[in-house]
Formats: C-alpha cells, sequence, structure tokens
C-alpha cells in the first residue's frame, strides 16, 4: 500500500538568535498533525534581533538566502513557508519567488485578528510601531489596526526574562484592551507561548503571532502563490550558488 508523501513546510527565523528559533520549535513542532514535517531554519547572516529599519531590510535578504538553500527539489518541493518574525521581512519578494503559499506572523496575526474584527497590536521594541503601522496599511489592515503597543524591552529582552516578560506585557495588554478592540495580536517570535500565559490577565481574545503563522499556512487561509513554480524575475550576480541555481522567469 503507497503510503502518503508527506507535506513539507519551512520555518525561517530571520533573526540570528538560536534561542528565538528554538523557541518556534518547542511551540509549534508539538502541534504537528500526521503526514507534516516542519522545517525550522534559522537565518546565516542580519541582527540578533530585528528591532530597526536597517536589521529588517538585511532580514529580508537573509529569508531569501535560507529559503533558496532548503526549498527542495520539484519531487520534495515545500508546501508553504513561514517567516518567523512579527515584520514578515522579505514577504513579498519571497511570495513572488516561491511556487507554494508564503506569509509571515504579522500577516497571518492580521488575518486571524481580523476575523473578530478591529484589532490592536502588542509588542516589544518601540522602533517598531511605524515599521507595523505601514505593513498593517501594505497588506490592507490599515483600518483594522486601531492600537499599537510597544513597550520598551525588545523581544529579545522580554524573550531571556519571563517574569519580567509577563508583568510587563500583562499591563500592555490591559492598556490596548482600553483602545475599543476585539481582539489584541501578541507579536514576536520570542513571545511565541505568552499569549496562552498572559490570557487570564486579558478580557479579550490574545493572539499568539507563532501560533497564528502556522494555522494560517496550515489551513490555507495565506494568499496563494502568483505560480506553481519556483523563479526569479531578475538575474543575480555575486550571490551564493543557491541563489544562481533558482530558475529565471521570461
Amino acid at each position: 500500500m503507497n503510503t502518503p508523501a508527506m507535506r513539507r513546510y519551512l520555518l525561517i527565523n530571520p533573526n540570528t538568535n538560536a534561542l528565538t528559533t528554538q523557541r518556534l520549535r518547542d511551540v509549534l513542532l508539538p502541534q504537528l498533525p500526521p503526514g507534516v514535517q516542519l522545517d525550522v531554519q534559522t537565518a546565516r547572516f542580519g541582527a540578533p534581533y530585528i528591532a530597526c529599519e536597517a536589521s529588517h531590510a538585511v532580514a529580508a535578504h537573509a529569508c531569501l538566502d535560507v529559503w533558496t538553500s532548503h526549498r527542495g527539489t520539484p519531487e520534495q518541493a515545500l508546501h508553504g513557508v513561514l517567516i518567523g518574525c512579527f515584520g514578515d521581512p522579505g514577504l513579498l519578494a519571497l511570495r513572488e519567488a516561491s511556487g507554494c503559499p508564503v506569509t509571515g506572523l504579522a500577516e497571518a496575526s492580521f488575518i486571524k485578528a481580523a476575523a473578530h474584527g478591529p484589532f490592536a497590536i502588542v509588542t516589544g521594541g518601540e522602533r517598531w510601531k511605524p515599521m507595523l503601522q505601514r505593513l498593517a496599511t501594505s497588506l490592507g489592515y490599515g483600518a483594522q489596526l486601531r492600537h499599537i503597543e510597544t513597550v520598551a524591552p525588545t523581544g529579545a529582552a522580554l524573550q531571556a526574562d519571563p517574569k519580567m516578560a509577563i508583568e510587563c506585557l500583562s499591563q500592555a495588554c490591559q492598556n490596548a484592551a482600553q483602545s475599543g478592540v476585539a481582539s489584541i495580536i501578541l507579536g514576536g517570535a520570542g513571545l511565541a507561548g505568552y499569549a496562552r500565559l498572559l490570557q487570564a490577565h486579558c478580557d479579550l481574545p490574545l493572539i499568539d503571532s507563532a501560533q497564528a503563522g502556522w494555522e494560517v499556512l496550515l489551513q490555507q487561509q495565506a494568499p496563494a502563490a502568483p505560480s506553481k513554480h519556483d523563479g526569479f524575475y531578475a538575474p543575480w550576480v555575486g550571490l551564493p550558488p543557491d541563489f544562481m541555481g533558482v530558475p529565471t522567469r521570461g
């Protein structure tokens, strides 16, 4: 009897912090259904934790770099790609190049939260606020995003000190709940798993961005790939062999 082929997904952590990758593994791998494989990879270069425009720009390149190295063959092609950063660096570029659906923690969280109505975001790192507002607007969720509550510690600092994170994020969620929203996104790869811990401190539904990313991808709620085959439109110069090995589209 033939055994059904495994469905293979790729999760890219665009931060170079291996502890963030491990947190994503710890939260998501226990949830894999039978017949599904999730390959979790860390960026080879960039910032330990993305927290500004420059690190976000470099992370987009790092995401493409990981994808070119792990996209597989036509016989073992990916079924989906998840960008494990609540800022979705490289989202549109990966979606253009990939023959399978691509989403990120932010876009997937917007999809989940918008089903409840207007929503707020709680996240670490003060520089994220304009970046996330721009991202939500570009993806069509600008009107539904009513409030962004940032806390001074970065996602990396929150990840490193769980006790401080619970106290800090609990107050932030309570502040965000005053904005008249229907749900609150707890955004950040380093905060994966915290929504469950904080839910008792907040009357509104809390959406875990990592959980949302995996569910949206697995349940085929992410935007469809524009093509069935991988390919770049640009010819490259001076990039690694895996980049050069991706077919060029006409």
